[in-house]
């Protein structure tokens, strides 16, 4: 009885890998409507800066400072729809099948993924991005008004320093060839 039914639930078990399908699509999704929130947002920030040239003085500071906060914004929003993307991208070759276009063409370096454990240091990289990027976003309107703050300012760059140096170290242990 189970020679029988055994090849029917491996068959079963195999074909539930489609069922990851479910969130390559919505991952796709995601990244779509991400990089489309964000490309509005550029828009409408370039729009706003029609008028800087009229400006003086104080207003023009302000617009400025403004309009470096909502483009660093949009290179976080751009990152996020990037993850989203690599993720698709990863969940299908993982599960599914291999994206031959990319392998044949030679094109993509991103889809050099083998695991679980890839996808997720991939993942990873860009998000360590996507924090520095939110670090810098606040940071620019910080303004230490004390020696103390000044020096927890100058330990937090350092940090993010540090930790853009982590990363490269890793990637470089774990990839010694260059590849990936």
């Amino acid at each position: 009885m189970w020679k029988k039914l055994e090849p029917w639930i491996e068959g079963f078990l195999w074909n539930s890998r489609f069922l990851v399908g479910i969130a390559v699509f919505a991952s796709l999704m995601t990244a779509i409507g991400v990089f489309y929130m964000t490309a509005v947002d550029v828009y409408y920030t370039l729009v706003h800066l029609t008028h800087y040239m009229t400006l003086e003085g104080e207003a023009r500071s302000a617009l400025r400072a403004e309009t470096v906060a909502h483009v660093v914004s949009s290179v976080d929003g751009f990152l996020l729809g990037t993850i989203m993307l690599i993720f698709a991208l990863g969940l299908y070759e993982l599960f599914i099948s291999k994206i031959d276009q990319a392998h044949e063409e030679g094109q993509s370096k991103i889809l050099f993924i083998s695991s679980l454990d890839d996808l997720k240091d991939k993942l990873a990289k860009v998000i360590v991005m996507i924090l520095i990027v939110m670090f810098f976003e606040q940071a620019l309107f910080l303004k230490p008004e004390s020696p103390l703050e000044l020096l927890y300012y100058g330990l937090a760059i350092m940090m993010v320093g540090l930790t853009i140096y982590l990363v490269h170290k890793a990637h470089a242990a774990t990839h010694p060839n260059g590849h990936h």
